[in-house]
């Protein structure tokens, strides 16, 4: 059935609606927005669960049906929060979805408004297919950019909403260009404990700042493991460095944290018992952040669909590509019975957490086309 409505107009619509909601994180706060999605969401005929996960905070998964229940659905995911605005001053106001020489500009553009809003536009234009079919679910967190901590919440709290599903598409922001992979993420915060004294008696105490850049030193050049064919090296950062109180005493607490990329190669367990035997006993370990890595076969029949249906709109023969950053496919693929996977969606890479962060109006069009053709592609390959 064709509709009436403009499919150009109708998710750039959505996109600045979104856009429109302040959802800085930190603090953190979905609630309006995913209020304005699931009632929307519920006008479309989708059954919808939204959770709590703290204060303002929220998950919603949503579910289509289908009129088949012998194959899996397909099902979309992305995140509503966003990254703060930093320091710079923003040309465009980043909670206006301004539309200028075909970028449409604010903070969660590419990172990913208007992918949630092309999978939400492409699913209700292939309405007819999906009920055919298996039917369809999204699945929208919040607290993505801490370390995935809604989608954490809800498959801890929430899991019996959670169906089996056929394969995920992840829309963060990859320019049309379908990523099979992404690498794992291990965040560690170190401390070190000295002995207090006063500054002008350094003698009498034991300096914990010293302590810390003594480890920094020693894991500096750590190798966290073998490089992965796809992923290559992992990586190491100390992002984060603390301590002391005033100036005129000798610390005695000190921390810095530590950001590791790995890859399916490398177990975390591992990585962070020799990091901390490299290290020494003088500096204690704690778990921040431990998500996965995610690697779906290039040879995988879905992903050679999928690819083929990403082909023409790039000017190279596409190859199977990973990415550095994590998703919440780290947490949910093992939840939802670990389908294929695939990150594909209209954002800029090089924009995220950008100032005056935009998505190109074009890809954000062609992005609704191609999820619907993979939405039709589901249904006639399991006919």
């Amino acid at each position: 059935m064709q509709t009436t409505v403009n499919p150009h107009a109708e998710v750039l619509a959505l996109s600045q609606s979104l856009l429109r909601f302040d959802t800085i994180n930190p603090p953190g706060d979905e609630s309006r927005c995913m209020a304005f999605l699931a009632d929307l969401l519920r006008q479309q005929g989708y059954t919808v669960h939204l959770q709590r996960f703290g204060e303002r905070r929220f998950n919603l998964l949503a579910r289509l049906a289908g009129s088949r229940s012998d194959t899996p659905p397909l099902a979309f995911t992305g995140h509503l929060d966003t990254v703060p605005l930093g320091n710079a001053q923003w040309q465009f106001d980043a909670f206006a979805g301004d539309i200028v020489e075909g970028r449409l500009y604010g903070r969660g553009s590419s990172d990913m408004k208007a992918a949630i809003a092309a999978f939400i536009v492409a699913c209700r234009q292939q309405r007819q297919a999906i009920e055919a079919g298996s039917g369809v679910v999204l699945i929208l967190t919040g607290g993505e950019e801490t370390g995935c901590d809604g989608a954490r919440a809800l498959i801890s709290e929430a899991s019996e909403h959670l169906p089996k599903i056929g394969a995920l598409i992840v829309g963060e922001p990859t320019a049309n260009y379908p990523i099979i992979g992404h690498k794992g993420a291990l965040w560690l915060r170190c401390e070190t404990h000295g002995k207090t004294a006063h500054g002008a008696m350094p003698e009498l105490g034991i300096n914990a700042i010293y302590l810390a850049a003594e480890a920094i030193g020693k894991i500096r050049y750590f190798e966290p493991g073998a490089p992965h064919p796809l992923m290559k090296r992992p990586t190491l950062n100390v992002g984060t460095i603390s301590g002391g109180l005033n100036i005129n005493s000798v610390p005695d607490r000190s921390r810095f944290d530590v950001d590791i990329r790995t890859a399916p190669n490398l177990r975390h367990d591992d990585i962070r018992q020799r990091l901390s035997a490299a290290m020494g006993d003088s500096v204690s370990v704690t778990t921040l952040v431990d998500l996965p890595s995610i690697l779906t076969e290039p040879g995988n029949g879905w992903i050679r669909q999928v690819f083929s249906r990403c082909e023409p709109l790039h000017d190279a023969p596409l190859q199977p590509r990973v990415v550095p950053y994590f998703t919440d496919a780290s947490l949910l693929l093992d939840a939802l019975g670990s389908p294929p996977c695939i990150i594909l969606g209209p954002g800029e890479p090089s924009m995220a957490h950008q100032t005056d962060e935009y998505c190109r109006v074009d890809k954000l069009i062609q992005a609704v086309m191609l999820y619907g053709q993979i939405i039709l592609d589901w249904g006639a390959s399991r006919e």
